[in-house]
């Protein structure tokens, strides 16, 4: 096996690593989503997948067969997963969570990382904002309807004794509050209130740093890539989806600095799908990531994909994660691809007006079926019989991406 970018390769078989991002569900979510979404776009595209659930192992994936282009390839799975991290890093009562809106709202204004990120794409901002607006909307109401039912009491009371309708007013007006806070993160399945907003408060609260236990957990993942590296496959695809798609940047740049990617090995290639990397890299604390992204880019044993759709809110649509973080050299850059899903085109009309509105459900779009498929299909690039680099060595980057320096911020840690 090698690595030669002139070199046609055939895949066999392959070593898949899904890295989420932030969520606290647990991993089997993306195998059913595998499961479910790669029969219909089987049926749909005339190829078949089946999968196969995987036992015995300490980490959680599964394994699949696909039948493509009179190839039959075996892809094994496995979802790096982070999601005990987001967990824990959502156990906040109210009173915290509305402190931490406030500390995560400052951090992006006086850094002046929102503005600067108004300017690449207002959808991904609006979503970072949308958790702000309402929380404090549902603080608003909350002492509304407590404040008027508490008035209510105080006048009631009063007529008996002033101080005890006061007492009993507020009272009133404080349990109905907070039952109404409460009903509300009930609720929040429904909403993701809470779930964004601990979102956009986890990098914001160190400026961009990577928290300890979140670079330990960062460094076991990059142990099994290189552990599946020194296999017998044919190909090693990483791909991060969301917020996973910078943990995936460094964890690639740390194996390439720790000479970890060998390359009589297999073919090691990255996939970023709905980035939002430009959320972290214009803090001021990220100079770890600015320095990932300036060695990922220019080096040419990971062929680098990113896939975003402007009709996805939630990411930075057809950013390049690189040049808009400022760190792009002068010469000698190489990646990332950078090209649009299209939902507007690959999705027909129907499905498209069914989905337009679900802005949640569209940001996982990248890994289910499409209906009128053109060059992207999640499921030929993980159980098909090309490679990634392969299968893109002769795309065009979008002619809409944006490819200007953005951040504020472009120190690099040594």
């Amino acid at each position: 096996m090698t690595n030669n970018a002139d070199t046609l390769k055939i895949v066999r078989r392959r070593r898949v690593f899904y890295i989420p991002g932030y969520d606290p569900i647990h991993p089997r979510r993306y195998r059913e989503l595998y499961r479910t979404e790669g029969a219909m776009q089987a049926s749909i595209s005339g190829y078949e997948i089946d999968l196969i659930g995987r036992q015995g192992t300490a980490t959680y994936g599964w394994q699949v067969l696909g039948r493509m282009d009179g190839h039959e390839v075996e892809a094994e799975f496995d979802v790096l997963v982070w999601s005990d991290i987001v967990r824990d890093s959502m156990e906040l009562n109210i009173p915290q969570t509305y402190l931490m809106m406030f500390r995560t709202a400052w951090t992006y204004i006086s850094t002046g990382a929102l503005r600067r990120l108004m300017w690449l794409r207002r959808g991904p901002v609006i979503a970072a904002l949308y958790p702000v607006v309402a929380l404090l909307l549902q603080l608003i109401l909350a002492l509304l309807v407590g404040g008027i039912l508490g008035g209510l009491t105080e006048w009631a009371a009063g007529a008996l004794s002033p101080l005890l309708g006061r007492i009993l007013g507020w009272i009133v007006l404080l349990v109905v509050a907070a039952a109404l806070l409460l009903w509300f993160r009930k609720i929040d399945n429904k909403l993701f209130i809470y779930y964004l907003m601990h979102d956009y408060s986890y990098s914001a609260s160190t400026k961009g740093a990577n928290p300890p236990e979140l670079e330990a957990r960062m460094a076991q993942f990059g142990d099994q890539i290189a552990e599946a590296l020194a296999t017998d496959v044919d190909e090693v695809l990483v791909i991060g989806h969301s917020s996973g798609a910078h943990l995936g940047v460094s964890i690639l740049s740390d194996l390439l600095a720790q000479g970890r990617v060998p390359k009589g090995g297999p073919h090691l290639n990255f996939l970023t799908l709905g980035q939002v990397v430009p959320m972290v890299s214009f803090l001021p604390n990220a100079g770890r990531l600015r320095r990932d992204l300036n060695r990922l880019c220019q080096q040419d044993q990971i062929a680098w994909v990113d896939v975003t759709a402007p009709g996805d809110g939630c990411a930075f649509a057809l950013c390049d994660p690189v040049t808009v973080s400022g760190v792009a050299p002068d010469q000698g850059k190489r990646w990332p691809l950078v090209f649009s899903a299209a939902f507007t085109q690959t999705l027909s009309p129907e499905r498209w007006a069914e989905l337009r509105w679900r802005f949640f459900r569209l940001h996982f779009q990248y890994l289910c079926a499409f209906d009128r498929p053109r060059d992207y299909d999640y499921f030929q690039i993980t159980a098909g019989p090309q490679t990634l680099r392969d299968r893109y060595r002769d795309r065009a980057p979008s002619k809409s991406r944006i490819d200007v320096s953005a951040s504020k911020y472009t120190s690099m840690v040594p």
